[in-house]
């Protein structure tokens, strides 16, 4: 069985679409929700448009962050695999299953992760890309990538714009919006880490996979839509700040003892004067003006017979 971990806050009728596109897959799943206090009328409206029981509804009484909320997830899965998925994603049919396929047909993939396509079907940002480096984070926070994006010292680290391979590839990083992991790989690896509350805890989880020695696959026969944006919204400040932060504790513990101190400096303070540069633009403008580099339509099935004689789904409260 799969178990996929939804994360939500104030999704809306998206997370109601993002469930209902997991129990229309192929094959045994569980689908996990965990919602971070949101105060919006999404769970309510989860609950009334969803009878299964292969729903659990998970309420955290605080929010303590994205990456918090998935190890709930994790904690409560039952499954030999995990599914992180935004609530803002809807999987194509069989998308899960073609996950699950390439996962498990070796021993050193231990995550894998789609085609993430725009709800206009181009592909997404953010869905195959590279680790970031010091050098290429302060190149991308000064916007150099942008003035020479052919050149091998100033190239973004999103992989979006080349052509979209035939089969499944290795590469070093996909999206936290929809990522497929073995259960055995996170209990040598372990969970997300809660010292970033939003943000970049994606790429930390991709480079420890690879560090215990895990392969990360792109698989392109599987499709995601993927609406971005849809949980942050009004809230443009608060989610700058988050991002930034996790770029910087990205950079210290992944970074600080193999590159000089006077240049990790120099990095920080460019990710710092970035952000106050996007707080006060945002002040004035309603959408960001300066545009994140690191950052990341489907069909639809009838409902399966499992939900056509489903029960009631669980429902508790989180007090940790």
């Amino acid at each position: 069985m799969t178990s996929v971990v939804i994360v939500n806050f104030n999704a809306g009728a998206y997370l109601v679409e993002a469930v209902k596109s997991v129990l229309e897959q192929g094959g045994p799943v569980e689908a996990i929700v965990v919602d971070n206090r949101s105060t919006d009328d999404s769970i309510e409206m989860l609950l009334s448009a969803v009878s299964d029981s292969r729903l659990t509804v998970i309420r955290n009484e605080k929010n303590f962050g994205f990456a918090h909320a998935c190890n709930v997830g994790i904690a409560e899965a039952r499954g030999e695999a995990f599914l992180m998925l935004n609530p803002d994603c809807r999987l194509e049919p069989e998308a899960l299953g073609q996950l699950q396929t390439v996962l498990f047909s070796d021993d050193q993939f231990g995550m894998v992760g789609p085609l993430l396509v725009n709800p206009d079907g181009t592909e997404q940002r953010g869905g195959r890309r590279d680790i970031p480096n010091p050098w290429q984070i302060f190149c991308m926070t000064l916007q150099f990538h942008r003035l020479m994006p052919n050149h091998p010292r100033f190239r973004s680290i999103n992989l979006h714009d080349q052509p979209i391979p035939d089969s499944p590839i290795h590469v070093q990083a996909i999206s936290g919006a929809c990522m497929l992991v073995k259960r055995t790989a996170v209990e040598k690896v372990g969970t997300l880490d809660r010292d970033y509350f939003m943000h970049f805890e994606d790429l930390d989880w991709c480079l420890r996979f690879t560090q215990a020695g895990y392969e990360i696959v792109f698989v392109p026969d599987a499709v995601v839509e993927h609406t971005q944006g849809v949980c942050s919204r009004g809230r443009a400040r608060r989610v700058a700040y988050h991002k930034h932060r996790s770029l910087l504790v990205f950079l210290s513990k992944h970074f600080t003892k193999f590159y000089p101190s006077i240049f990790m400096a120099l990095v920080s303070s460019a990710v710092t004067v970035r952000f106050i540069a996007v707080a006060a633009l945002s002040l004035f403008v309603s959408r960001p003006v300066i545009r994140d580099p690191w950052d990341h339509p489907a069909n639809r099935t009838t409902a399966s017979a499992a939900e056509e004689k489903a029960i009631e789904p669980t429902v508790r409260n989180n007090v940790k």
